[in-house]
């Protein structure tokens, strides 16, 4: 009698837990079984306090795509959330100085990994930059120098960039979807469509996955356990310490300068990837400022 009781109490428990475990609703359920996985997905998302429509069917589903591809690239997702450990101290002040949101730190990632890439039209450094527009921004570029390779000067023209994009589209969202597009790109498309939503427009694919990317990125890296790395403090890549060196004459021999910071010529090179020679040739007398670590060597 004890034993039947006993196991009807067991049964009972068991019967419980089940309600209790099936009665979570809907989504909720999911992200409890899901998250810590590559498949959670977010109840809601925004880019710059600009809310995604997630109930429109396909923009739903093309974050979804965006997440699950990014999620399950393992090696290349764990490498920009360390890198980024080292990269986002600089690039955050300089889009607060310009009143840009933190959110475009990731379109930083999606157009670079974070690393100086060079894309097969000639775009290069962590913002993509193209030679000409880099140069209406402000930027030098030659043989000798290359400030698109330069991370804080790279980033204030990509401010310039976004700021003048808002100002036409009123949008943040349309301004990152124009730095992929292009604003007469945009600005055609939105007078074809006769709707001025980039969650409306249909785009050419890069452009039309472009924000959702970015909208990925911004998820993965901000609650990167939830979506399956487990990456700790110690992993991440420290920032280096360094001081500035102002130089305003040619230097003959980069090889030379950086022996006598007490460096060698790769790691000035690591720290000053705009240097484009091994020679510094300056006749107009531009006031240079090259990054020489403390520590790290």
């Amino acid at each position: 009698m004890k034993t039947n009781k006993a196991l009807f109490s067991t049964l009972t428990i068991i019967v419980i837990s089940g309600f209790l475990i099936f009665g979570i609703a809907g989504d909720k359920k999911d992200k409890v079984l899901r998250e810590g996985t590559a498949l959670y997905f977010p109840t809601e998302v925004d880019f710059a306090g600009e809310k995604a429509p997630l109930q429109i069917t396909d923009v739903r589903e093309r974050l979804d795509r965006e997440l699950l591809i990014n999620a399950n690239l393992d090696a290349t997702t764990a490498l920009i959330i360390k890198r980024a450990n080292r990269a986002f101290p600089i690039i955050e002040p300089i889009l607060a100085k310009y009143g840009v949101p933190d959110d475009f730190k990731y379109l930083a990632v999606i157009e670079s990994g974070l690393v100086n890439a060079v894309s097969p039209a000639g775009a290069r450094g962590v913002w993509q930059f193209m030679p000409d527009t880099a140069k209406e921004k402000g930027m030098e570029v030659n043989d000798v120098v290359d400030e698109r390779y330069h991370l804080e000067k790279s980033t204030e023209a990509a401010c310039r960039y976004l700021l003048a994009a808002k100002q036409k589209f009123g949008s943040w969202t349309l301004a990152a979807a124009s730095y992929n597009g292009g604003m007469a790109g945009i600005t055609k498309k939105i007078e074809e469509q006769k709707v001025s939503n980039y969650y409306d427009l249909a785009l050419t694919e890069e452009t039309s996955r472009y924000v959702f990317r970015i909208l990925a990125l911004k998820e993965i890296m901000k609650q990167p356990a939830k979506y399956g790395f487990n990456i700790f403090e110690s992993d991440l890549y420290a920032p280096i310490p360094t001081k500035r060196v102002a130089v305003d004459s040619t230097i003959t021999d980069l090889t030379g300068f950086a022996m006598s910071q007490g460096i060698n010529y790769k790691i000035l090179k690591i720290h000053n990837p705009w240097l484009r020679d091994k020679k510094l040739v300056n006749p107009n007398k531009k006031r240079y400022e090259i990054e020489i670590p403390l520590a790290g060597y």
